[in-house]
């Protein structure tokens, strides 16, 4: 489908097609003012009558300058018009007979609102001609109703509407036009008799109809052009004396012609045209153009059964369309049931969407899709590489943050990249699941290489205006088919495709949240799970350590008062008793820090790393043996945001560790430094040459009183490491290790470092 060039729809548009201030000739009309129809303006050609000519009508009431007007049409212009102004058209009043100075001449009224003016229009009557039509025009609108209710699709619809209207006005090619969302038109039915060429399956730029005149279409839904070759009639005055402002003729019938249309006729080869607006629930769906090669009249009835034939087509055409619009919403309906089903019964919606692709597909008709998060990209069907749905991921991040469903069947007009994943990803429909992250549902279709047969060039070239002025554009001088090949498109996105989306949308965030509370519940028992578990820690440890001591000091009190009493099994008895009670109590001062790290505030000030590990390093020289050799390797460490009693804690037990477990060695290495930035998290290690542990067991290693060594070769309670989780999660870090056998251990964490 091709875009509309913005010089296409400039000139065009500027053009004051509804205050052109003239009229075709076949008629004439009266701007009335006031309760008692004040003549203020009138087109030039108004008649000379018997002892009335036209030049004294200005300034007089309606029931002076004509008389012959009668009370129920006038009762229709000061009461009725002014109950539903500029509504649905001129109203047709009927017919009355003039005699003018030329003779009798019989004209069809109509009128309508134009601001505070009431529009008075006489069309010269067909007379006799249309009075012989007549009798046909019941039996065909009455064929035609009973036709259109057995037409299949809507092609038959159109193609029904388009023979029975050139049959009703007797124009040489009827044809039915239809408008798609860039507002070009394809003429989707055509009748003729091959006076005129065919345009059937002809597509036409959205600027040989401008946005204007689609408007003047939908407000006004008939207009004719007897004779295109017609000279104007000027409106007297121009200007209407009460606003100063020309008259609007937006509703007229016999408006005259914007002279770039008159053009367009002509290089068209038609002398004559109507046209009917096909409305569908009140929006332009489509028109139909009649054209004829000679002029031609098409008398006040038949233009009133066209009229009524079209209304009566645009309700079932309405009706199919809404049918089946309903038949597809159903259709998806029943998709989305199964996979809603499937995401209840995992315990992720994204399981429940990767178990059942087939449904993912089906639900908008799509050659493939990906589930994509700023961490995984689970693709299904066709889709470009995981990389290059990564980029088109990226791009709708930064350009459509926040909006909740994206729709297009060329991106690559919107994001150029996608240029060479047309094959895949030529359209794309993007959901996004999360009101917080960048997580999105996509579903791609291919490209689908079309040619498409323009009526004529669709480019129009513009030309300087000699005086200055802005460009001029054109009308089309030949309608001869010009064939395009339109690439980096893909088959559009239905309504009830885009509406299924949005729904799933709405039911995966509803999941979400569900099951957000559901967690959020968990959490809160858990939490209190937790206090009242950290309580009975804290009271049992803090009760126990008093105990303890007692028996560590009355045994020893025993051992050096009475021990010479006791022989010396005996002696080793009260040994043993001292040093388990001791080792008891250690543990039991131990397990009271290990509670109190959930029950303290934290207090993160920014900490300068290194002045901690230097610390905490001093301290503890002062306790290894001077036989010891250690070799201390500390890098640059930065800071980081942390409540340094608590990451006093994590240090002491980490360098501890690498003391305790490299007591073999005939020379201890221990490094501690700083890895590259994790997330935006700082990241650090202790690393040392020790006797390190098996992999196997690394889960246990952070657990309460988990040991991966015997207690006669290292001494411990195993609770140190288990402190260090605690700690490092309560900052919102990470802790993890890596050891081999035999030849040591490191011990990584993060902290923030904002």
């Amino acid at each position: 489908m091709r875009s509309v060039q913005p010089a296409e729809l400039t000139a065009c548009d500027r053009e004051p097609i509804h205050i052109l201030g003239t009229l075709q000739p076949h008629g004439f009309l009266l701007a009335l003012e006031g309760p008692d129809l004040r003549i203020v303006q009138a087109s030039a050609n108004l008649p000379d009558l018997p002892g009335r000519p036209a030049a004294r009508a200005h300034g007089r009431p309606l029931s002076q300058a004509l008389p012959e007007v009668s009370a129920p049409i006038v009762d229709v212009l000061t009461a009725d018009l002014g109950q539903n102004p500029g509504q649905g058209g001129a109203a047709y009043l009927g017919t009355l007979t003039l005699e003018t100075e030329a003779g009798p001449c019989a004209y069809d009224l109509a009128a309508h609102r134009s601001g505070a003016l009431t529009v008075l229009e006489f069309e010269e009557s067909a007379g006799e001609a249309a009075a012989g039509n007549l009798d046909m025009l019941y039996p065909r609108l009455r064929a035609f109703i009973e036709a259109l209710h057995g037409a299949g699709t809507v092609e038959d619809l159109c193609g029904l509407l388009a023979a029975d209207i050139r049959q009703l006005t007797g124009f040489d090619r009827a044809l039915v036009y239809r408008f798609d969302r860039d507002w070009n038109g394809t003429v989707v039915a055509e009748d003729g008799n091959g006076v005129l060429p065919s345009y059937l399956d002809l597509r036409f730029p959205a600027s040989d109809i401008p946005a204007q005149a689609r408007e003047l279409y939908r407000r006004n839904r008939l207009r004719i052009i007897p004779d295109a070759a017609y000279a104007p009639v000027p409106i007297v005055p121009v200007l209407t004396p009460s606003t100063g402002a020309p008259l609007d003729l937006s509703q007229s019938v016999l408006r005259s012609v914007s002279p770039v249309h008159v053009e367009y006729m002509r290089n068209m080869g038609t002398a004559a045209s109507m046209s009917i607006s096909i409305l569908v629930e009140g929006a332009l769906w489509g028109l139909i153009s009649c054209h004829n090669k000679t002029p031609r009249r098409v008398p006040l009835p038949a233009r009133n059964a066209c009229d009524i034939l079209t209304q009566t087509f645009a309700l079932q055409l309405a009706a199919k369309e809404r049918g089946a619009l309903a038949e597809q919403r159903l259709a998806l309906g029943a998709i989305q049931a199964r996979l809603l089903a499937f995401m209840a019964e995992e315990e992720t919606f994204v399981e429940g969407f990767l178990k059942h692709p087939e449904d993912v597909l089906a639900l908008t008709d799509a050659g493939g899709a990906a589930i994509v998060t700023d961490q995984r990209c689970h693709l299904m069907g066709r889709t470009p590489t995981e990389r290059q749905v990564r980029g088109v991921y990226e791009w709708l991040s930064a350009e459509h943050a926040g909006a909740p469903v994206h729709v297009t069947e060329a991106l690559s007009e919107e994001y150029p990249p996608a240029k060479t994943i047309a094959d895949t990803a030529s359209g794309l429909l993007a959901i996004s699941i999360s009101e917080k992250y960048a997580s999105y549902v996509l579903w791609f279709r291919p490209e689908v290489v079309q040619t498409v047969r323009w009526g004529g060039d669709p480019t129009k070239a513009a030309t300087k205006d000699p005086a200055g002025g802005p460009d001029r554009l054109h009308p089309r001088k030949s309608f001869e088919t010009w064939k395009e090949t339109v690439q980096g498109r893909s088959r559009p996105w239905s309504v009830p495709e885009v509406d299924t989306a949005k729904d799933l949308r709405a039911a995966v965030l509803g999941i979400v949240l569900r099951r957000a509370e559901e967690l959020a519940a968990l959490t809160e028992e858990l939490q209190r799970s937790n206090k009242e578990l950290e309580a009975f820690s804290y009271s049992v440890s803090h009760d126990l350590r008093a105990p303890f001591r007692h028996i560590v000091g009355y045994a020893e009190l025993l051992r050096s008062r009475e021990g010479d009493k006791f022989s010396e099994r005996g002696r080793r008895y009260i040994d043993t008793i001292i040093e388990a009670a001791f080792s008891a109590g250690t543990l039991v001062d131990n397990l009271l820090t290990f509670s109190q790290m959930g029950r303290n505030a934290l207090n993160r000030i920014p900490c300068d790393m290194n002045q901690l590990v230097e610390d905490v390093r001093r301290t503890m020289i002062r306790d290894i043996p001077l036989e010891r050799t250690i070799r201390w390797q500390v890098g640059p460490l930065g800071r980081a945001q942390a409540d340094p009693v608590m990451m006093r804690l994590v240090i002491e037990n980490l360098l501890s560790n690498a003391v305790k477990y490299t007591r073999g060695r005939a020379e201890a290495v221990i490094e501690v430094g700083r890895e590259a930035d994790r997330d935006g998290d700082a990241a650090f290690y202790v690393r040392d040459n020790g006797v390190g542990f098996d992999m196997a067991y690394v889960a246990k290693l952070f657990g309460v009183f988990q040991r991966l060594h015997r207690v006669e070769d290292f001494e411990g309670t195993g609770i140190g490491l288990a402190n260090v989780r605690r700690i490092v999660e309560r900052h919102g870090g990470q802790v993890w290790a890596e050891g081999v056998l035999g030849e040591g251990a490191t011990f990584h964490f993060t902290l923030p470092i904002r």
